[in-house]
């Protein structure tokens, strides 16, 4: 009986998706205002429930956050605009889960085994940071966090919660935008409003972004934990010609140079859950460098303190053309 079901709602959903793909020029903001006016005191509960349906079947969910400010204001828009939108996520959520979770945890392996392991691993944490920072599609996400073992009720609670700063500064935008063609008063200090709030979810990347970095790492815990085989990705971002140069490098390493590195990070995404030690001369290319990995969702970032610098002030072995003598350190 459970696989007929599963086969029957995979069939409504793409049932569904083929209409929203088909009608979706029809949904314009008429449209839905229309619909609203027509459904009375009932309006708020049909405003967010076509949300949560637009959110199911991938329609994008900018156009109705804005209405909703226009709508219903900046108070009322916003709680009805993240309760359509968290509804929406909730059901996307869970007809993953239903239809390929098991299916998913059965099969898993390569790239997608270790992303579902590291999504699990953080668990709602994880959640929160991609709904404070957008780096995956939202509506895509909803179904990708449903195929991992994240509590339905801790994903619930951080979407709610975590998607706010948006939901408020899209939806103040969107009454600001009713303002303006209606010709309300105070209209410049309701914009300059919407503008800091607009700046102020702009921010939260490079926000959370320092928050994900781990604290420097020292040369001798660096030495200690390459020693003890730990699963550690030591990424070198000196340029080439550095890397193999007059400090030579730690034979473990990885060279990407920071130059290099917006444009090769996608290859380095399995590691997204991996801790990852970033070495470069000193530390400054190394800082720039874990800002950059933190903001895209790499889990746990260190800056080596002091670098290449330090590590050979400690004699300890590199590679490269010009590697220092030993001084007869020995290492801890």
């Amino acid at each position: 009986m459970k696989p007929l079901s599963r086969v029957l709602l995979g069939l409504v959903l793409v049932a569904g998706l083929g209409l929203a793909l088909t009608y979706r020029d029809q949904l314009d903001s008429e449209a839905l205002t229309d619909w609203v006016a027509s459904a009375g005191a009932a309006g708020p509960l049909v405003f967010m429930g076509v949300y949560a349906v637009a959110t199911v079947l991938f329609l994008p969910g900018s156009v109705l956050t804005l209405l909703g400010g226009a709508l219903f204001g900046p108070v009322w828009g916003t709680l009805y605009n993240l309760l359509g939108a968290t509804l929406g996520a909730a059901l996307a959520f869970l007809i993953a889960r239903y239809l390929a979770g098991d299916w998913v945890q059965g099969r898993t392996a390569g790239l997608l085994k270790r992303l579902v392991q590291g999504v699990e691993a953080e668990g709602w944490r994880f959640v929160a940071f991609t709904r404070l920072v957008p780096i995956f599609p939202f509506n895509l996400l909803n179904y990708a966090l449903g195929l991992t073992r994240i509590p339905f009720a801790s994903y619930l609670l951080a979407t709610l919660v975590f998607m706010l700063p948006g939901a408020l500064a899209y939806t103040y935008l969107g009454f600001v935008g009713r303002e303006a063609v209606a010709g309300g008063e105070g209209l410049i200090r309701e914009g300059l409003i919407a503008l800091a709030l607009l700046a102020a979810v702009a921010f939260l990347p490079r926000l959370v972004g320092r928050l994900r970095q781990g604290p420097m790492l020292p040369v001798e815990d660096l030495k200690r934990r390459l020693d003890a085989g730990e699963d550690l990705l030591l990424l070198d971002v000196r340029t080439a010609a550095d890397f193999v140069g007059e400090q030579g490098h730690i034979a473990a390493a990885t060279n990407i140079a920071l130059e290099d590195l917006p444009g090769r990070i996608e290859s380095l995404e399995a590691d997204l859950e991996r801790p990852i030690a970033l070495i470069c001369r000193t530390d400054r290319r190394s800082a720039q460098a874990a800002a950059l990995l933190a903001r895209r969702g790499f889990a746990e970032v260190h800056v080596i303190s002091g670098g290449m610098t330090a590590w050979r002030a400690l004699g300890w072995p590199v590679e490269g053309p010009h590697p220092q003598p030993q001084t007869g350190v020995v290492a801890p």
